[in-house]
């Protein structure tokens, strides 16, 4: 009998993953008590497809592509829904008595006789990445949900009933929601689960003059999911804020809150914000999924050179590193990976948040209460109190706060903190037009980066294409250039919602504050020619960042004309890109 190859040799031999990136996930499981798959694709050493298909060949098991392969409904139905979620299997075919089930672990033997014992059948095993079975989940027990919802929305628009809750009703923090439940509670339940399974990230209940819109957030664009009655609106509005605890007698001023869930085996945070306006009241409730922020500065897709640069900062003493871009352009996320990579135990991390939006084992965070006097700078100053190494500052909105984080980073700190600038140069001039002094700036500043999320192509429908020479021309791609690019696409399909993107990463401008441009900086300089000096020390601009990741097959052209315009200087920057190294 020939020797099973372990799945690491496999990857190893197949060029995959190097001894360094194997030796580097096998201390990360060790640390966290976690399976090596699920390292090496958590830390994105590999892929879930590469990873089980190892597994599957050291284990002499069937593989298999899930977006690929229809498993009849009869089939389904014979594991339970909780069972398949709480699990994390999906029944594929069955033979003469035996049921192969689809997992992602082989040596979860436990959950094999688990399963015999529930079924009473012979069990056999197949494997797929835990990703896909989960999506594989949502999709085939998720048409029961769809239809539920459907029939809901139904029952709303037949009848004539007002399921409107009152405040007095008592919501515990282990409801439990059945068929036996109120239709609109079932409905803000489904519509929860709903939006986790499609990995949004906010959900809209928006009204109008005769009509309720639903949209979610996913991947950055709103897509409408549903358009109930107008006369739903109070029952929904009701449910939520009773869920949210807030007054639900209140309909006039804003209002904020917080909901906490379990659906689809995740714990999540949802925080709710109220707003009236002309027809109602409008709802955004904001998905916080703690495995968003487990991901380190490895995934946040920063370029080799620019991970290097910002190892290099993370190694500074003191100083402030200022994270820029637009609301939402990922830049809590970047922080929260630098907190979970810093975070140490020879080392005090104090956070000023407003609100706190994750909270982080290990790590003192505060939150911003304006009400009672609690505001950034006044935080600061009690933080110094408290001796830490390292600060985060939500944001760096006016002077006091500024200045606070300055005085911080000149007395031995090293300090986070973002500001909303377009580039990284202008957060320089963004900080004197508070009123900062420019000679505190260039002492205090090491660091600059701006950042936007781009949408990755879905690594399952990806297709390789070659854009026309015009494209080309206009990206300021030349064709030397072109000839190294792996230019791809997404065709859309399942997994993807027929988008062909799923999933984002960011693209970066990273400018450590050199003795040079510490100069310009002293001596009032423009963000123009600071832009100019950083260009000419070697920064990446945004948009030659994003058309890297357009020639690595990551993402397109038009997502990346979608966050950032190209200048001249961008051009220079891709013809030296375009030049052979010596």
């Amino acid at each position: 009998m020939a020797k099973s190859v372990k799945f690491t040799e496999i990857l190893i031999q197949r060029g995959v993953i190097s001894t360094d990136q194997l030796a580097d996930a096998q201390a990360v499981a060790a640390q966290n008590g976690s399976s090596l798959p699920d390292e090496l694709i958590h830390l994105g050493y590999a892929t879930g497809d590469e990873v089980m298909r190892a597994v599957a060949q050291e284990h002499g098991l069937e593989y298999l592509v899930l977006e690929d392969t229809v498993i009849p409904p009869s089939v389904v139905e014979l594991i339970p829904e909780s069972v398949a979620r709480e699990n994390s299997v999906l029944p594929y075919k069955e033979e003469d008595e035996t049921l192969t089930v689809i997992v992602c672990d082989p040596y979860d033997l436990e959950t094999m006789d688990k399963l015999r014992f529930i079924l009473n059948k012979k069990i056999e095993m197949a494997l797929s990445p835990r990703e896909s079975i989960h999506e594989a989940i949502n999709r085939y027990y998720g048409q029961i949900a769809e239809e539920s919802a459907d029939s809901m929305l139904q029952e709303f628009t037949d009848t004539a009933i007002d399921f409107t809750e009152t405040e007095d009703a008592e919501i515990s923090e282990d409801e439990v929601v059945d068929e036996n439940s109120a239709p609109i509670v079932r409905l803000v339940q489904l519509m929860i689960t709903e939006a986790v399974q499609l990995r949004a990230s906010d959900i809209h209940i928006e009204p109008f003059e005769e009509r309720v819109r639903i949209r979610y957030r996913i991947d950055g664009r709103l897509i409408e999911r549903d358009s109930p009655p107008r006369r739903m609106l109070g029952p929904l509005i009701s449910r939520v804020k009773i869920l949210a605890r807030i007054d639900i007698a209140e309909r006039r001023r804003p209002q904020d809150g917080r909901i906490k869930v379990d659906t689809a085996g995740k714990e999540l945070d949802l925080r709710v914000s109220v707003i009236p306006t002309n027809h109602g009241q409008s709802v955004v409730m904001r998905l916080l999924d703690k495995d968003n922020i487990r991901i380190g500065v490895q995934q946040l897709g920063l370029s080799q050179t620019n991970h290097d640069r910002f190892g290099d900062l993370l190694r500074r003493p003191n100083g402030i590193i200022l994270v820029t871009g637009p609301t939402g352009s990922g830049k809590t996320t970047t922080l929260y990976a630098v907190l979970n990579e810093m975070n140490r135990p020879d080392r005090k991390i104090i956070t000023a948040e407003d609100p706190v939006e994750y909270y982080l084992p290990g790590i003192n965070q505060v939150e911003i209460r304006h009400q009672i006097g609690l505001d950034f700078a006044r935080v600061i100053r009690s933080m110094l109190r408290q001796a830490p190494n390292v600060i985060l500052v939500g944001e760096m909105r006016d002077l006091e706060t500024a200045s606070m984080g300055i005085q911080a980073a000149l007395t031995g700190h090293l300090v986070f903190s973002t500001l909303h600038t377009n580039d990284a140069p202008s957060a320089v001039t963004r900080m004197v037009d508070l009123g900062v002094p420019a000679y505190l700036v260039a002492s205090s500043v090491i660091g600059l980066i701006a950042q936007r999320l781009i949408r990755v192509i879905c690594s399952h429908c990806k297709e390789s294409y070659q854009p026309n020479e015009a494209a080309l021309e206009a990206a300021g791609i030349t064709p030397e250039l072109a000839k190294t690019g792996e230019f791809a696409r997404g065709k859309g399909c399942g997994r993807c919602q027929r988008g062909g993107f799923h999933g984002r990463l960011g693209i970066f401008e990273m400018m450590p504050v050199s003795s040079r441009i510490r100069e310009l900086i002293f001596a009032g300089e423009s963000a123009v020619a600071i832009r100019k000096e950083a260009i000419r020390q070697g920064m990446i601009t945004l948009y030659a960042d994003g058309i890297d990741k357009v020639l690595n097959g990551v993402t397109t052209l038009e997502e990346v004309y979608r966050v950032a315009k190209p200048s001249e200087d961008d051009f220079g920057i891709l013809q030296q890109m375009a030049a052979p190294t010596s």
